[in-house]
Order: C-alpha cells, then sequence, then structure tokens
C-alpha cells in the first residue's frame, strides 16, 4: 500500500462545549475514493471544514505524505494542495467558464499585468476537453449552462488546482438521473490522476457505485470503516442509524 496522501489522527473538534467530532482517524490513499456518510449532524460537514483548513481540530494531528501539518484557513489547505467542491459550487454566475477555472488565480502578462484571457481560455478549454465536461466552449457563461454542466465545471477546477486531495460535498444533490450519471463519470476518472476524493453523499446507491471505502459518522463519533466491495447497504444502514438490521 501507497504512503497516505491524507492521514487524520485521533481528530477532536469542540465548539466550546458541544463536540462535534469525536477521536476520528482516517488514512486516504492516491487514487483511492472514500465516502463519508452520516445522518444529518453526524459530523460530515464539520470534518471537511477541517480538512480544508476552515476550521482547526480541537486535539488530533493531520499529517499530508507523511509531514504534520495545520492549516491557518482554508488557503492554507489550497496551497497545499486540497480543494473543495461544496453543495453551492462558488461559482460566478455572470462570469464566463475560463474566469470561473482560474478565480483568484488569475494569470497575468506583460509589465502592467494584464488579465491573460486567452491562455486561461486554452488551458480551461483543455482541461474540460480532457475530463470530457459538456459545455459549449470555454467563454460560455455559467448563467447559460445546466446545473451538470455547472457541477462539471466546479469539479474541473478543483482537479485542476489540486495536487493531492479533492473534497466533494453531496455533489449531485440537485441534479437529475442523467446529470448524475455524468458527473459520477467525471468522479470516476480521477482516480486516473492518482488525486485522493473525500465524498460526501447521502446517497448509498452513488457511495456503492464510486467508493473504495464508506467511513460512517454517528453523531460525532466514528462507528467504522469498511471496504465497499465487503460490505451491503444494510451493514451501512445499521451502523449509520445504529439499529441492527
Amino acid at each position: 500500500m501507497t504512503q497516505p496522501i491524507l492521514s487524520l489522527t485521533d481528530i477532536h473538534k469542540a465548539f466550546g462545549g458541544v463536540v462535534a467530532i469525536d477521536n476520528f482517524s482516517l488514512d486516504l490513499h492516491p487514487g483511492e475514493i472514500v465516502a463519508l456518510v452520516g445522518d444529518n449532524g453526524a459530523g460530515k460537514s464539520t470534518l471537511i471544514k477541517i480538512v480544508s483548513g476552515v476550521h482547526k481540530p480541537t486535539t488530533g494531528s493531520i499529517r499530508l505524505d507523511g509531514e504534520e501539518t495545520s492549516f491557518s484557513d482554508a488557503s492554507g489547505a489550497r496551497e497545499a494542495g486540497i480543494e473543495v467542491v461544496y453543495q453551492d459550487l462558488a461559482l460566478a454566475d455572470q462570469q464566463p467558464v475560463y474566469m470561473n477555472m482560474f478565480l483568484g488565480r488569475e494569470l497575468t502578462k506583460g509589465p502592467l499585468g494584464l488579465l491573460d484571457k486567452r491562455k486561461m481560455m486554452n488551458d480551461t478549454q483543455e482541461l474540460v476537453d480532457e475530463l470530457d465536461v459538456r459545455i459549449p466552449s470555454a467563454s460560455a457563461t455559467i448563467r447559460d449552462l445546466s446545473g451538470g454542466q455547472r457541477q462539471g465545471i466546479a469539479i474541473a477546477r478543483a482537479t485542476h488546482w489540486a495536487s493531492k486531495l479533492i473534497l466533494l460535498d453531496e455533489p449531485t444533490a440537485a441534479l437529475g438521473v442523467a446529470e448524475t450519471a455524468r458527473v459520477e463519470e467525471l468522479v470516476l476518472s480521477l482516480r486516473e490522476r492518482n488525486i485522493a476524493i473525500l465524498i460526501v453523499s447521502h446517497s448509498l446507491d452513488q457511495v456503492f457505485r464510486l467508493s473504495n471505502r464508506i467511513c460512517v459518522l454517528r453523531r460525532g463519533q466514528q462507528i467504522g470503516v469498511r471496504d465497499t466491495a465487503t460490505t451491503d447497504k444494510n451493514e451501512i444502514i445499521a451502523m449509520i442509524t445504529g439499529l441492527q438490521t
């Protein structure tokens, strides 16, 4: 087994007297998709925010490529090669696709620092073609795209900037069947780039289609981790609910 890209060890997070995450440990390896599942309030969003630098753990350690690290904020996590695709996508609807791809990281040229729109457009078009994100062009405006196309752009942007890990928070929650299938194809294609993926999803069907392993949270507690190939929905549901099936 390769060295983990990300290692979380004994992560504990409390907000005042409320414990959101308690004693959580997980390794993620290159080219692996791990699904994080649990009911609302289980602690999934808090854990995503800890990994992405939004929250600092109260105790516990985070290692990237074997080296202990601590993020002061989300920009620190991005600089370390971690990208997040949230449910709201964080796209600028009035801007073209290529400007969204480089949002906050715009390329410039010349002594005046003018935007290098041509290179950003060309780089974006190459990436969406490579990932088979089906949009009219890199210059299309985000507001004119479908939900699936927007999700594809958000994932493509994360792929462009992530060198280690992509966090996906309910990537297909608002999509129809056909668009969900396209996004899932895109997620599966990321394995070939040797990036680790942590995906939060309420759809167990999707979890079983995409993941290599499934990690279950319940009320901030890590209930267990299962290899997807050797478990079933009944076991995962029992772990989520605490009820035997």
